[in-house]
């Protein structure tokens, strides 16, 4: 977010707030998050029943693989969001990667649609001991192929992800009361254009995949990130844009290495003897950050050693791998402080990774009719979806306004309080997640009579999950950030949605071994056939790791001092209750 000074248009002239920015160039920013999710949640919820049905993947290795692709989606969102921060616009890092994108869609349409491609459907009834080549999953190059298209659009999506928000972020100036409440708002009409994006998806894509075919469903998924790329672009010249100001990790690597070389000497009773900041610094357009109390270990950093020089601009004479300036210190503490919330907030997004993974495996086991019409179990996220969008509507237009005038916090309620309500929400849905698993398995049989709509309960608690966690954790991690690393604050968001992902492979695996060892009749989750599986076992234990990491973070939630003032900013840029403790006041993770 920030001011707008230091901000420039496409040109790189000084941007004019009357012209560039705003809640007008945010509505172009929604339109490519919308449109990019409607082919990206669309075609991620169905790809287990593409890896299954088409390339003749098992039940666990396609699993994986989507698994994979959702982690690999997230994680690339970091050397995305470093480019962006550190050398290219993030306006030009979406130019350069959405078309990787389109790309890596159009690769699966043509695989889809060429039959030497793709391993030849399964004969009808074949399970699993049919005869050897019967039903041959896909190998060697076409499976080389099929990586390509997957991996092309995890490097799009994420460099898209990783920029968006801190792009929409820029076009705020919270000093201003007007647009310090537009911010506030931006993302969660940011999360509304993604459920949006995900409704459309799930109810166009889906359908065009199943009865269609998987060709033309890539290729339209294709043509409408093509479609949100090309209105993004039309925006373009309304965008304040950030111009990048070096790599913040070779900063923050900086300041660990000096410390670590400075361990041994004794911080300067007199604060202002470490090392300021120059007008170097200002002119090159760093976040001018001033000093907080904790760790004190990253200080040392910033002591000017007998003899050095202080000239120069950065780090005096002796370069910067020898000194530190103290926002540069600052920046690197930004960071320290936001791990423990990663770690505990990882764990907490679990129970999501989980239940979506495997929903649409219990789906396929069900009664999946209503009425005479056959329902996708794909399409069944489709209705927390509409939940969801019609929650935030009311939240932001009512809520929030009610909220702001009882607590004078601009988003009615801290980001980590939102993320905390998340995370029982989150609890919530893995319980009934296990209830229904275990209630499906008691009635299962060769044709299960259980309605698929037995699902729907646990995915409307899912939707709330959205509507706090997710909103709270992006609203986090990027007003969190310094100015220098934004793009890398939004991406530090989806990398921690694709780690959750990846624990969750890990307990499958863990899960499995262990259980094996205890029992006969294999792990938990072993083999293909999900009714001789103990899925709801396996849910119950996710909510104990979710209890325990929910303990945890409310302990380090409560330690945790704000870096931004979230109240609301009075007329004429300045904040009520100035004589409250700073804002950039910062908690001692020290004493943890």
């Amino acid at each position: 977010m920030g001011s707008s000074s230091g901000l420039v248009d496409w040109r790189g002239r000084p941007v004019d707030t009357k012209k560039h920015g705003g809640v007008r160039a945010s509505i172009f920013i929604h339109m490519l998050v919308w449109l990019s999710n409607v082919a990206n949640i669309g075609n991620m919820t169905n790809l287990v029943s593409y890896l299954n049905g088409r390339m003749n993947m098992g039940v666990a290795q396609a699993s994986t693989t989507s698994t994979g692709f959702v982690a690999m989606m997230q994680v690339f969102t970091i050397p995305a969001a470093f480019l962006a921060d550190s050398y290219l616009k993030r306006l030009y890092t979406i130019l350069f990667f959405a078309p990787v994108q389109i790309l890596g869609y159009i690769i699966l349409a043509i695989q889809a649609h060429v039959p030497s491609l793709h391993p030849a459907p399964c004969p009808a009834g074949a399970g699993a001991n049919h005869p050897p080549g019967i039903c041959e999953p896909v190998h060697g190059g076409n499976l080389s192929l099929l990586m390509l298209g997957l991996y092309l659009i995890c490097v799009g999506e994420g460099a898209v992800r990783a920029c968006l928000p801190a792009l929409g972020g820029d076009q705020f100036d919270e000093a201003d009361a007007a647009e310090q409440r537009q911010a506030a708002s931006f993302f969660n009409w940011y999360t509304f254009a993604v459920s949006l994006g995900a409704f459309v998806g799930l109810v166009l894509v889906v359908w065009v995949q199943d009865y269609r075919g998987w060709d033309a469903g890539f290729a339209v998924c294709a043509a409408v990130v093509l479609l949100g790329l090309l209105v993004w672009a039309a925006g373009i010249p309304t965008y304040r844009n950030k111009v990048p100001a070096g790599s913040p990790i070779t900063r923050i690597m900086q300041v660990l290495v000096v410390a670590f070389k400075k361990r041994n000497l004794q911080l300067p009773s007199n604060p202002d003897e470490l090392y300021q900041p120059t007008e170097h610094d200002s002119l090159t357009g760093h976040e001018i950050l001033q000093r907080t109390p904790g760790l004190k270990c990253l200080d040392k950093a910033a002591i000017v050693e007998h003899g050095s020089s202080s000239g120069g601009g950065n780090g005096g004479g002796r370069g910067a791998w020898s000194l530190c300036s103290v926002w540069q210190v600052e920046e690197t503490k930004i960071v320290a402080r936001m791990v423990p919330i990663f770690l505990t907030a990882t764990l907490g997004y679990m129970p999501v990774s989980v239940i979506l993974t495997f929903t649409v495996q219990q789906g396929n086991t069900m009664d999946t009719r209503l009425g005479r019409i056959r329902v996708s179990p794909a399409m069944l996220f489709a209705i927390p979806t509409v939940f969801q969008m019609a929650i935030l509507v009311v939240y932001d237009r009512a809520v929030v306004p009610a909220l702001r005038r009882a607590t004078g916090r601009v988003g009615g309620v801290t980001h980590l309080q939102r993320i905390g309500v998340g995370f029982v929400f989150s609890m919530a849905a893995c319980a009934v997640a296990a209830a229904v698993e275990a209630r499906r398995r008691s009635v299962s049989s060769p044709t299960v009579p259980m309605s698929v709509f037995w699902l729907t309960p646990q995915f409307f608690l899912l939707g709330v999950v959205d509507v706090t966690s997710f909103v709270g954790l992006l609203e986090f991690f990027s007003s969190e950030a310094s100015d220098g690393m934004k793009s890398i604050g939004s991406s530090i968001f989806y990398c921690m949605v694709g780690l959750a992902a990846w624990l969750n492979t890990m307990l499958i695996e863990l899960v499995n071994r262990a259980t094996r060892r205890a029992g006969a009749g294999g792990g938990w989750l072993d083999g293909a056939d999900l009714n001789r599986s103990r899925l709801d076992r396996f849910y119950w234990l996710v909510c104990g790791v979710e209890l325990v990491a929910f303990v945890a973070y409310l302990l380090f939630a409560w330690r945790y001092v704000y870096r931004n003032d979230q109240r609301v900013a009075a007329d004429g840029g300045v904040h009520q209750h100035d004589d409250m403790k700073p804002a950039s006041a910062g908690v001692d993770l020290g004493q943890f």
